[in-house]
This record gives C-alpha cells, structure tokens and sequence, in this order.
C-alpha cells in the first residue's frame, strides 16, 4: 500500500479532514520539531537517480507524483480509496509545482535544467507502465511506496528561499549510530 493510502486510510478512520497538501506534521510546529524532522529525512538516503539538489528534486519529485496520479487517472476500475489517493496526489503535485514557481526566478539557468532533467527522468518511469494492459497499470498503482519525506522540505526550503543548510541529525541532539 503506498504512503498515500496509509495516510488516506488512517484519516478516514480517524474522520480526519483530507483536503489540502498532505502534511506530516502539525500546523502548528514549532522551529525546533520542523527542524528534526528536515535532519531525518535530509539524512536517510535517497532512491538511486535522485537529485539531491532542493530545486531539482522537487522537480523530480512533482515527476513521481504526477506519474502516478496519471496512471492512477487511466484505470478503469478504480476504487474508492484508489480515487482519494489521486486526489491527494494532484494535491501534493500543485504543492511541488507552486514551490518550484515560486523559487523560479532565483535559479540558474544550470539548475532549472537540471530540474528540466530530473523531472524528464522520474516521468520517464512511468512510460512503460502506461503500455500494459490494466491489471499491470494497477497493480503498479498499488504497489507504489510515495516519496522520500525529503521532497516535503525541499519543497518549502526553495518556497520559503532557504539557502542554509540543512540541520544534520547531529545538530538536533540525535545520535547517529
């Protein structure tokens, strides 16, 4: 089950309000706990073709995202469940998207091309998904796990022009070993 459907499922359960970017964390955060939570998950690896640049991977993250709701969109006998995962994952695609037209204008032109590349690159994923036949295209909707909890906080680092580094596990008190 994908991190959408976990999420989707739990809320329903909980009648948990589900409009809006899907979020991990409270409203109301404080800088400290957004703070760890960006050193978590700037320190766990990344999927191998990732870009670890902010810019491009949030272009490459919208890619993931938007493939998926566009094979989740050419099933036929999607479910109820299936039909709130693309809902939340169009959501969570015009969050990427309004992040990277937001911190647009202050990238190089090297890095909007890399963006340009990295989203070419995850969208290229899904292509020979979307040439088998419906059985296959939902299973592989089923079957895909959601994104790396960094392209959350890319996401609002080049939103907000956060340029400083990322706080590492070390910085917020956590022990690495």
């Amino acid at each position: 089950m994908s991190t959408l459907a976990v999420i989707a499922a739990i809320a329903a359960l909980h009648g948990l309000p589900q409009d809006g970017p899907i979020v991990t964390a409270p409203a109301s955060e404080s800088s400290d706990s957004q703070r760890h939570r960006e050193a978590v998950a700037y320190a766990n690896p990344m999927p191998r073709g990732a870009p670890s640049a902010d810019y491009p991977l949030v272009a490459w993250c919208d890619a993931l995202v938007t493939g998926h709701v566009v094979l989740g969109e050419s099933l036929t006998d999607a479910d109820p469940l299936d039909l709130d995962i693309i809902r939340l994952g169009k959501l969570e695609a015009a969050d990427f998207r309004a992040a990277l037209r937001t911190a647009e204008p202050r990238q190089t032109a090297a890095t909007r091309a890399a963006a340009r590349e990295a989203a070419a690159e995850a969208t290229s994923r899904w292509a020979p998904l979307m040439a088998q036949d419906e059985a296959v295209r939902s299973q592989a909707f089923g079957l895909f796990f959601g994104l790396p909890g960094r392209c959350e906080h890319a996401a609002r680092r080049i939103r907000d022009g956060v340029t400083t580094a990322p706080a590492t596990p070390e910085d917020v008190g956590l022990d690495p070993n």
